[in-house]
């Protein structure tokens, strides 16, 4: 299992927009999803992950899953890319 803390040192994405090109490209190894991001959002990542060997991470809350990709902001999603 990748722990939250290799966000900030991995190829990432962070977003909705990136992460769903990323994973319709197949590039995404884990995914992680704020558990108060949006359930239209979550449902869009959700969706997109069907059917593609990607694990999947709840992280607690937008503003820690932000600090842990390294942005001063919240993030719904981010993605560790494959290498």
């Amino acid at each position: 299992m990748v722990v939250l803390d290799e966000l900030k040192h991995r190829n990432k994405t962070v977003g909705l927009k990136q992460t769903l090109k990323a994973l319709a490209a197949d590039k995404v190894q884990v995914l992680f999803i704020a558990q108060d991001a949006e359930e239209r959002i979550v449902s869009k990542i959700l969706e997109a992950c069907s059917g593609k060997d990607v694990e999947i991470n709840r992280v607690e809350s937008m503003k820690l899953l932000g600090k842990k990709c390294g942005i001063d902001v919240g993030a719904a999603v981010a993605a560790i890319l494959k290498e």
